[in-house]
């Protein structure tokens, strides 16, 4: 692609990076623009910055090409003269899309950037529950391997997961990349997702009954919030493991809470809480049963670059006048 210059003129765009960016995208966006990187998540202490603060830093430099992560882009920023935003997340939750879109500014997103790594972290989480790793590194590290009179094989004995069923609830991008995964590991995988035609199940409670580990990957949406409650967890079997590495707001916390500590689920896996932690106290946080990891299923430097080639192969089509690939509100385009 050409894409060099401003339409209509010989000058080069400024683009304000606060995005993480890496790999031969960002070479690219420096082919493309005057690159004024600043990322928002090598500051310490950390940095988001709002619509007003966007706005003077895009004063300052005269940028007319925004990408971001964290920082929020509303209010005032959307009132200077931007030719693109660019937001790495999947679901840019960080635009003020209707608030571009009347101004007629595209806004540009990066589906499935994050996609491998939450599979990743959505395997590591099964086999650190089923085979109780964290238990089993805190007896090594404490110096209770014999603790109780007793021998870790017959403390943490378990059944492998080969031959066993997995249910995946959402076939997007990260459930596909789950389930080549868990097939690879000589699992059966079934599915409900009502928008693939790929899914296995029709009715979520029909896969619930047949699977030994149900793992959610379904987008947040009001259709999908809640989605596992108290009624669903009790269609699990019995001994089940639960995995979320997808949103809180897909399982009601409670009842989950419940169905592990009545002993009807054998373990979860979680990578996602509301306000990203567990109150203190929480009984979760006492249960051996459970793998609790931070929010970090999409934290790989490849999610970077990933997401950094899609902004930048996007930021060139729109530059050359062409139509980008992943534009959130194609209707100001062109």
């Amino acid at each position: 692609m050409s894409g060099m210059a401003n339409e209509g003129s010989g000058e080069r765009p400024v683009a304000l990076i606060t995005a993480s960016c890496r790999g031969p995208g960002l070479d690219r966006l420096h082919e493309l623009c005057d690159v004024h990187y600043d990322p928002w998540i090598d500051q310490h202490p950390l940095r988001i910055w709002d619509g007003r603060q966007l706005a003077a830093r895009v004063d300052e430099l005269g940028a007319t090409v925004l990408v971001c992560e964290a920082d929020v882009v509303s209010g005032e920023v959307l009132d200077r003269p931007l030719r693109v935003i660019g937001s790495t997340r999947g679901d840019p939750t960080n635009v003020d899309i209707a608030a571009a879109t009347a101004k007629a500014i595209p806004v540009l997103r990066t589906p499935g950037r994050n996609a491998d790594g939450v599979a990743e972290l959505t395997v590591a989480l099964l086999l650190a529950v089923t085979r109780h790793l964290v238990p089993g590194d805190h007896d090594v590290r404490t110096g209770e391997v014999f603790r109780d009179g007793s021998i870790p094989y017959q403390r943490f004995r378990a059944w492998q997961i080969a031959g066993r069923t997995a249910g995946l609830v959402g076939l997007g991008a990260v459930g596909r990349a789950v389930k080549w995964r868990l097939e690879g590991l000589g699992m059966n995988v079934i599915s409900f997702d009502p928008y693939s035609p790929d899914a296995t199940h029709s009715s979520l409670e029909a896969m619930l009954d047949e699977s030994d580990v149900v793992s959610i990957h379904a987008a947040p949406t009001p259709e999908t919030l809640g989605l596992m409650s108290a009624a669903r967890f009790s269609a699990m079997r019995p001994g089940a493991v639960y995995l979320n590495s997808a949103r809180a707001g897909l399982h009601d916390l409670d009842a989950l809470t419940e169905a592990l500590r009545s002993g009807h689920l054998s373990g979860a896996g979680l990578d996602h809480f509301d306000g990203e932690q567990l109150p203190a106290g929480h009984p979760l946080l006492k249960m051996d049963q459970v793998v609790l990891t931070p929010h970090i299923g999409g934290a790989t430097y490849d999610t970077e670059v990933n997401h950094t080639t899609m902004i930048a192969e996007d930021i060139d089509r729109l530059l050359a006048g062409e139509r980008p690939l992943y534009c959130v509100n194609p209707e100001v385009l062109p």
